[in-house]
């Protein structure tokens, strides 16, 4: 298969994803089941890789619940900076991390976000979202988003860094990444196969972490239900924003 044939293949599969009203891990799976059918070597390596992650417990140093949740100062898509403790002043905040715009797990992730903006603004809340990328990406996943999630530029992975977030892709799999036509490193600010291992922190008035997700399987998320739900438990003063 050409890698014009699997980019239309996985913009069916990523439609389809979107158009199914159904929990996000229903939605990703399909694309899942799209690179095994279309791609099987891909998707294989994708197994093997994703299986030395979580055999090395990548991530698993990332900031629990009941952790403050550091501090952040990071340009958005329309180039203004947005830092934590801004977006706290008015109530809790969701922060999730992304790999990128050319990710179709990450594509269907932010449309999903977008879907619940509206849930998490009732209590209080705002949701942002972080990549390594080049504005002009991150642009293109707040679109994806219906412009409901914020999407800042992590420079060289900067944060992710300092949260156990950032993996190297090794070689092969960044030789198979590249194969299918998606040249990481000219996406990113800073040109390296460095990304966030995808992970969602619900983070109250305070600055706790109250809620996370973190998994190594990037074919994998927190369900915006979850999310959505985090923020409910919240008290109604912290939710509200109210000091």
């Amino acid at each position: 298969m050409t890698q014009s044939e699997l980019a239309a293949a996985l913009q069916r599969a990523r439609q389809r994803a979107i158009d199914l009203r159904a929990p996000l891990r229903d939605r990703l799976k399909i694309i899942a089941e799209e690179y095994r059918a279309v791609s099987p070597v891909l998707a294989e390596a994708v197994d093997a890789f994703v299986g030395r992650l979580q055999a090395a417990e990548a991530g698993a140093l990332a900031p629990a619940v009941g952790d403050p949740m550091p501090e952040f100062l990071l340009p958005d898509q329309n180039g203004r900076l947005v830092g934590l403790n801004e977006l706290l002043r008015t109530g809790p905040a969701v922060i999730a991390f992304l790999r990128g715009h050319w990710c179709a797990y990450c594509q269907t992730t932010a449309v999903a976000l977008g879907e619940v903006a509206d849930a998490a603004a009732e209590r209080g809340a705002r949701i942002v979202a972080i990549t390594p990328e080049h504005r002009k990406f991150s642009q293109r996943l707040a679109q994806d988003s219906g412009g409901r999630v914020s999407l800042l530029t992590d420079v060289d992975n900067a944060y992710a860094l300092t949260l156990n977030l950032a993996i190297w892709i090794d070689d092969d799999m960044a030789k198979l990444t590249l194969s299918a036509g998606r040249d990481v490193p000219s996406y990113n600010v800073g040109a390296d196969w460095l990304l966030p291992i995808p992970a969602t922190f619900v983070v109250d008035k305070r600055g706790l972490i109250v809620a996370r997700y973190v998994n190594a399987d990037y074919r994998t998320r927190m369900e915006v239900d979850d999310i959505v739900a985090a923020l409910g438990a919240l008290p109604q003063a912290a939710a509200a924003g109210a000091e």
